[in-house]
């Protein structure tokens, strides 16, 4: 489907309320080499939210015909009925630009890309120090009804099975801590040299 050795990729993933947008806008506006792919989605926009900038918005039958157009890198069924994925498109776009692509994408859809893509890629998974603090981002958020503060929780408790995929799990307890982190590990993947295949 395409060449995985065109360019680099670096996956931020974790939980909803993790903070884990909030790492991938910090690295954006720290590192140059970085472009932000912009996943697609089936689900509503947001107040505030624009087409081709936080997502692309695309209707069921757009979405399932992208599937079948063998379009997307990776997608999930993240919720009932909204899908979410990564366009192939929008990784040729970053590489073509000679930028390295970063993923702020659910744990399953970053599953998929991590086991997939062998070389030039960097995993960090992004957890909450516990489901209570979790659960307090998520209300705090003032988004989020109860439902779907328990469906998130719930989901994030099953996650947390998938830690073990990743090249880095981190626990976000104090944002400008983790943000050092990450930034650090990021930095040494950018200025690693591109592997080739033999």
């Amino acid at each position: 489907m395409i060449d995985k050795l065109n360019g680099k990729i670096i996956i931020i993933t974790g939980p909803s309320g993790s903070g884990k947008t909030t790492i991938a806008k910090n690295l954006l506006e720290r590192f140059k080499e970085l472009s932000f792919s912009v996943s697609a989605t089936t689900r509503a926009p947001r107040e505030g939210e624009i087409n081709g900038v936080n997502y692309f918005f695309l209707d069921q039958a757009q979405f399932q015909k992208a599937i079948q157009k063998h379009e997307l890198l990776e997608y999930q069924e993240v919720y009932t009925g909204q899908f979410y994925g990564t366009l192939v498109s929008e990784l040729k776009r970053i590489w073509t630009e000679n930028k390295i692509a970063l993923f702020d994408i659910d744990v399953k859809g970053a599953y998929v890309v991590k086991t997939s893509v062998e070389k030039n890629i960097v995993s960090i998974y992004v957890k909450a120090p516990s489901l209570d603090i979790l659960k307090q981002r998520l209300v705090l958020r003032g988004t989020e009804t109860p439902g779907s503060i328990k469906k998130r929780l719930d989901k994030a408790t099953e996650e947390l099975e998938y830690t073990k995929h990743f090249d880095y799990v981190i626990s976000n307890d104090k944002l400008e801590f983790t943000e050092k982190i990450i930034g650090d590990i990021v930095e040494d993947f950018i200025l690693e040299p591109l592997k080739k295949s033999k």
